[in-house]
């Protein structure tokens, strides 16, 4: 068996997926790419079905919102782990903040169910397919997704709060 480096594994993925994988670096030695988000469970299923890949622990799905990114503003983070391999491994798809729809990941790996709901809830990303995507950290009430970078830091309207003392 082939030792599972982050340059072996990239090139199987660039052999399967081709022009599907949009960017990829090494971060902090993890191997991360950006794929199309409509190819994001043919992605996660042969990761997990390859006999030699085996990629079949989810340790995380979260959101990301990066509101200056046009057309690209919203992001789904898979984190997987092959503990055959002992690789970790991290999977980018994005996403426009008017259409915030990609497929759930629950056919593939059952632990995403509640971090899907989780990315829902904060982030307002639609998992397409998910068979109970409904908030579970916040009121059923809440109009707003909070994580997402939609309102200023800090209230302009506060007057008892002088500058000096907060180094500006």
């Amino acid at each position: 068996m082939t030792e599972l480096t982050n340059e072996y594994l990239l090139q199987k993925l660039q052999d399967q997926f081709g022009s599907d994988i949009l960017f990829s670096e090494v971060q902090y030695g993890m191997l991360s790419i950006v794929i199309n988000k409509d190819r994001n469970i043919d992605v996660l299923q042969w990761l997990y079905d390859n006999e030699e890949l085996q990629f079949r622990f989810m340790t995380d799905v979260c959101g990301i919102h990066y509101p200056d990114n046009k057309d690209n503003e919203l992001g789904v983070v898979y984190h997987l782990h092959s503990l055959t391999n002992n690789v970790r491994f991290r999977i980018k798809c994005f996403m426009p903040v008017s259409n915030p729809v990609i497929k759930t990941a629950t056919t593939v790996y059952k632990a995403a169910n509640w971090q899907e709901r989780e990315t829902y809830d904060f982030y307002g990303i639609i998992f397409e397919g998910h068979p109970n995507l409904t908030r579970i950290m916040n009121v059923d009430e809440m109009d707003y997704h909070p994580m997402r970078k939609e309102y200023p830091l800090e209230d302009g309207t506060r007057t008892d709060k002088d500058d000096k003392y907060f180094g500006r």
